[in-house]
């Protein structure tokens, strides 16, 4: 890899730090160890990992091109190898089996923040299983939706021909009139097309594939304590279903076409190949999987914040962030969203609820509304408010521990 540049850090310097922005650099380590730390504990992860040779991090941020969401100090006098996020494509061309670590990483990075984030978000979320297709049978039936009820029923007998519901599901299909087994799909085709309301995955399915939205939008969604919560609606130049193929787990959500959809079906026997032979598509991935990591930290950040106030005043700043907003005194920024849109973000729905935010602006004047929105007139100020809600936040962690 000597196309990229090499660098060297003595012990206990600092390489990259916790909120630091314009990153443009990730790292892989060739000699030394690296401890990576960061400020939110993230549940089920050592909050402090040390790193060897052949290991990376910075990866998030410099492919997200949002500030950094870990610290990374070195414990022995280290050599690294300097990647900036335009030199992606350049090190899959060079080194397939570093991107494939890198995406397998991220893969399992989201999978695990994704799940602690639905534990903590939805208390009662079921651990994906092929086994819970029937009772998406069963939701999707009560609610009268045939074709969705159809899909799970016909996975279920596909995935499970043995299973405790077999006669149960036969037995639904026949009454709606549905055969037992939906039509073969062609997994030699890269291309697939979907009309409005078709489902293209069941949440707890099997995965073979990941799609990349070539036109249309497709909802995601999640059947948690018998509701369907929707989790994102995806446009053209996404991609998902990525996880199933990554970290061969049943798929976490369902995805269904928002109007006619046309995909691009990659599968795990051809994955590989498509990266060494197309390099952007990795570089498009690895850019997608940082993003939503960085997104999925900051929800994790964010449902950690005990304090409501806290927690209302740092999605607006992830939002801005989000937004790439620039952070300067009197920078101002118009959210574009209401009061009950910021509430339902934070998962705030009680009416009475509307008087946090009114607190807040009557506190920080330079948080206001404007013609029915919410408007930052400072983002420095606002930034300085999130900062001092997350070390109150870390303190009162720290106090809880010594007790």
């Amino acid at each position: 890899m000597s196309f990229f540049q090499m660098v060297t850090f003595p012990a206990n310097s600092y390489i990259i730090v916790e909120g630091k922005k314009d990153a443009n650099n990730f790292y892989i380590i060739r000699e030394g160890k690296v401890r990576v730390t960061r400020e939110t504990a993230v549940v089920g992860e050592d909050p402090n990992q040390v790193l060897g040779p052949g290991d990376f991090f910075g990866v998030v941020a410099a492919m997200s091109q949002h500030p950094q969401i870990e610290s990374a100090t070195s414990l022995t006098n280290v050599s690294l190898i300097s990647v900036s996020y335009d030199q992606f494509g350049t090190l899959i061309q060079k080194s397939t089996a570093v991107a494939m670590n890198i995406i397998r990483f991220f893969s399992m990075k989201l999978r695990q923040f994704d799940t602690t984030i639905t534990r903590l978000s939805f208390r009662n979320a079921v651990e994906e299983d092929p086994n819970e297709l029937f009772k998406i049978g069963e939701y999707y039936f009560q609610q009268q939706n045939t074709s969705h009820a159809t899909f799970a029923y016909q996975s279920y007998l596909k995935h499970l021909p043995n299973g405790q519901f077999v006669p149960q599901a036969k037995l639904r299909l026949q009454t709606i009139n549905q055969p037992f087994q939906a039509p073969p799909i062609d997994y030699t085709k890269f291309n697939r097309n979907y009309k409005d309301s078709e489902m293209i995955f069941c949440e707890h399915e099997p995965g073979k594939e990941l799609f990349i939205l070539q036109s249309g939008k497709v909802k995601i969604s999640k059947i948690v304590n018998q509701n369907e919560v929707m989790l994102a609606v995806l446009q053209a130049g996404d991609i998902f279903g990525e996880m199933a193929i990554l970290d061969n787990k049943p798929r976490s959500a369902s995805a269904v076409a928002a109007g006619d959809v046309e995909l691009l079906a990659i599968n795990k026997a051809n994955f590989e190949g498509m990266v060494k032979a197309q390099p952007q598509l990795a570089t498009r991935l690895i850019t997608l999987l940082s993003e939503r990591i960085w997104i999925a930290y900051k929800q994790l950040a964010n449902l950690l914040l005990k304090d409501p106030q806290g927690r209302i005043v740092d999605t607006l700043m992830t939002l801005a962030e989000k937004n790439r907003i620039k952070v300067a005194p009197k920078q101002a920024y118009n959210f574009e969203i209401g009061t009950k849109d910021l509430l339902k973000m934070v998962g705030l729905t009680d009416p009475k609820d509307e008087l946090i935010i009114s607190d807040i602006m009557k506190n920080n004047k330079f948080i206001r509304m404007e013609m029915g929105k919410i408007v930052c007139t400072d983002m420095a100020e606002l930034e300085k408010l999130v900062q001092f809600y997350h070390k109150k936040a870390n303190m009162e962690n720290k106090l809880k521990k010594l007790k």
